[in-house]
């Protein structure tokens, strides 16, 4: 508690790049929240049980009242820094192979932001009510929403597609960690990784509290099986072509028997490689409209980073509190280490 206190105290003293409550009914809804500061200066806001940003919960808002599934639509979801990257690359690229030939595919000139956009971290933050109505369908979007406040018109349709991809909290701390770091105003010092510890395991970060949010997408995967496929980012480390051929197949998507021959899952697992994407010039420059460079998302994209960053203690808290939070459920991940 004291690690936590210390780092509130050095935050509040900064000044974060928030912008100003111009929209009435926001105003009086941020009245109500419970706040704190987060890893690089801003408030965050406790909503609907989830801490978000203030213009992230501006966009959020008119997500949830003005959003419209499709029947045909697909949802990536996700935490922050689970595999969204990579997973939006592999998506795209399956649904769209045949529009293109894999050597022109659109992410050498688009990356897989464009391609695939966050619907509160892009489409919703840059205008309240976005024309959507023009994108090709089957659309594809992401987000980092909890399954408990996703508009009504995607939990209550029974046809679209929802993808979740989550990380053991291990390697999703340590990732995310380094990244706000990238996001942090020049005059906010870097928050010190024991106290970015202390916030995580209460669940202060971008869309946290990190179990709640994995148990949320899990159980509602057990409702619905053939519309929610929950994937874990160690899984797909260990044998992606075999999750190519099963993510196709669930997006409605099949492989086909010439396909098959041609090692055409086999190519794709490639190009949406780590490593490629992370060489595409695309994705070495620019910036995403809430303010990350694109290279921030190609770090390492190891399994086992956390082993050389977190003390045994620190491994043996987040473990036990993951557990706590997980025991009634099926739900269980690996903490494998890179040393």
């Amino acid at each position: 508690m004291e690690a936590i206190e210390n780092s509130k105290s050095k935050l509040s003293n900064t000044q974060g790049s928030e912008e100003s409550w111009d929209d009435e009914e926001v105003q009086e809804l941020v009245q109500t929240l419970s706040k704190e500061r987060n890893w690089y200066g801003n408030h965050l806001y406790f909503y609907q049980g989830f801490w978000c940003t203030s213009r992230v919960l501006r966009a959020m808002i008119s997500f949830q009242k003005h959003f419209q599934a499709l029947d045909n639509d697909i949802f990536l979801t996700s935490l922050p820094k689970c595999g969204t990257t990579w997973m939006k690359a592999l998506i795209f690229t399956i649904v769209n192979r045949n529009h293109f030939e894999l050597k022109n595919n659109p992410l050498l000139s688009l990356g897989p932001h464009q391609a695939v956009p966050y619907l509160e971290l892009d489409l919703y933050l840059k205008n309240h009510s976005p024309d959507l109505e023009n994108i090709p369908q089957p659309r594809i979007f992401s987000t980092h929403t909890p399954y408990a406040s996703l508009p009504p018109s995607i939990k209550e349709c029974s046809t679209p597609k929802i993808v979740y991809i989550c990380r053991n909290p291990m390697d999703m701390f340590i990732s995310y960690w380094h990244f706000t770091d990238i996001l942090r105003s020049e005059n906010v010092d870097p928050l010190p990784l024991d106290e970015a510890f202390e916030m995580f395991c209460q669940g202060i970060h971008g869309f946290g509290p990190f179990p709640d949010h994995v148990l949320g997408y899990w159980k509602a995967k057990q409702e619905n099986p053939n519309n929610i496929m929950f994937l874990k980012y160690e899984d797909l480390k260990k044998d992606i072509v075999f999750h190519v051929k099963k993510l196709a197949n669930f997006l409605g998507f099949p492989f086909s028997k010439e396909e098959e021959r041609q090692g055409e899952a086999e190519e794709i697992a490639m190009l949406c490689s780590f490593e490629n994407l992370k060489g595409m010039e695309v994705n070495k420059s620019g910036k995403q409209p809430f303010g990350a460079p694109n290279t921030a998302f190609f770090r390492k994209g190891e399994v086992g980073d956390w082993s050389n960053y977190l003390t045994p203690s620190m491994v043996e808290r987040l473990q036990k509190l993951v557990q706590e939070k997980l025991n009634k459920s099926d739900l269980t991940f690996k903490y494998l280490s890179s040393k």
